[in-house]
């Protein structure tokens, strides 16, 4: 049954937006707004979703999760108005239909596909509570999954000769430094994601009893284990900080030059001056550190529960993907273990 535009939008008609005004939609670029004013119809079928976001935003998803499903459901919504269809006469054919050119015609990463698509899950999924669809095409439909990739990670040796660096000889730059350091060691110590290492506030950091409390994704937090390095290097920063810091601005990092949170960009450039500081040839960038945190605990430990709560994951498999072997120590196993993994002494006499 295709319901009719008409009973699609009346029950909401007071709280329909004639026009789009890219500063109340954080998920609007200025270009974005500009091309679909110009286009009537793309406009109409965007309603919904801007009213979807509008929920999510008032319910705490970050910015970077609507701009990712507005993404998606524009792509979507200018197939829709090619074929001059509606949300509600989308159904599974139609949906292929639009994932096949993605990936065929836009080269689109299949990953980069998923992601659209579960945008358009869940978008459908709230249509039909707000009883505007029936039907959600995306139910029983699947999308091959692509291998993940292993991440990379740097050793110990290499973490130890970026964090234990020589201070910089400039006192500017050695004020510096105690900040990146005490930022690059809660990221390794704690497997923080560098969007939630600038989120924290000085209240979230608990240095008595050695514990950070973290605010992830979907606003969800987790009290993490803090290291007893990670923690005298934030004591030696917070001097600094807290003569940096403008009026009463909570930020745990802060800004030397605004005075205010630390950007995810500024950290990403601050890792780099630093690894090129200590002569690291490898790509350092912060979810490195993350990584690193991962897989060493997971080495040491080998207990995927405890480092699946600290990382912040909700399911499992996306922690498992640490759980790869290291073969030297695959190696070094098998040699002990196996009764014909050991070669025969050099000087020994073989019999005949």
């Amino acid at each position: 049954m295709v319901i009719s535009k008409k009973a699609m939008f009346s029950k909401n008609r007071q709280t329909t937006e004639p026009t789009l005004d890219s500063e109340s939609k954080t998920w609007l670029s200025v270009e974005h707004a500009a091309a679909i004013e110009s286009d009537a119809a793309l406009r109409e079928l965007l309603v919904p979703v801007h009213r979807w976001l509008n929920t999510l935003s008032v319910r705490n998803h970050s910015e970077h999760t609507l701009v990712a499903y507005f993404a998606g459901l524009n792509q979507l919504a200018l197939f829709l108005r090619g074929k001059r269809l509606t949300w509600t006469r989308c159904d599974k054919r139609q949906l292929a239909q639009h994932i096949s050119q993605r990936l065929d015609e836009d080269k689109l990463a299949l990953a980069s596909v998923q992601q659209e698509l579960s945008a358009i899950r869940h978008f459908y999924g709230w249509l039909i509570e707000e009883d505007l669809a029936r039907i959600n095409p995306t139910t029983g439909y699947q999308l091959k999954r692509s291998p993940r990739p292993l991440p990379s990670i740097a050793d110990v040796d290499l973490l130890t000769q970026l964090l234990d660096q020589e201070i910089p000889d400039t006192p500017e730059q050695a004020r510096l430094w105690l900040r990146d350091k005490a930022m690059f060691e809660l990221l390794y110590s704690s497997g923080l994601r560098v969007g939630e290492l600038v989120a924290l506030d000085m209240a979230d950091i608990d240095l008595a009893d050695l514990r950070v409390r973290v605010t992830g994704k979907g606003n969800k937090t987790r009290l993490v284990p803090l290291g007893v390095k990670a923690a005298e290097a934030i004591k030696r920063y917070l001097p600094h900080r807290n003569l940096w810091v403008e009026q009463m601005d909570s930020a745990l990092f802060i800004s030397e030059k605004l005075g205010t949170r630390l950007s995810t960009r500024a950290v990403q450039q601050r890792l780099k001056v630093a690894a090129t500081r200590a002569g690291i040839a490898q790509n350092m960038y912060p979810h490195l550190l993350r990584h690193c945190f991962a897989s060493h605990m997971l080495s040491g430990s080998g207990d995927l529960r405890a480092v699946q709560e600290m990382l912040g994951h909700s399911d499992i498999s996306t922690t498992q993907i640490y759980t790869h072997v290291d073969f030297a120590k695959l190696t070094q196993v098998y040699d002990r273990a196996h009764p014909r993994a050991t070669h025969a002494p050099k000087d020994s006499n073989p019999t005949t």
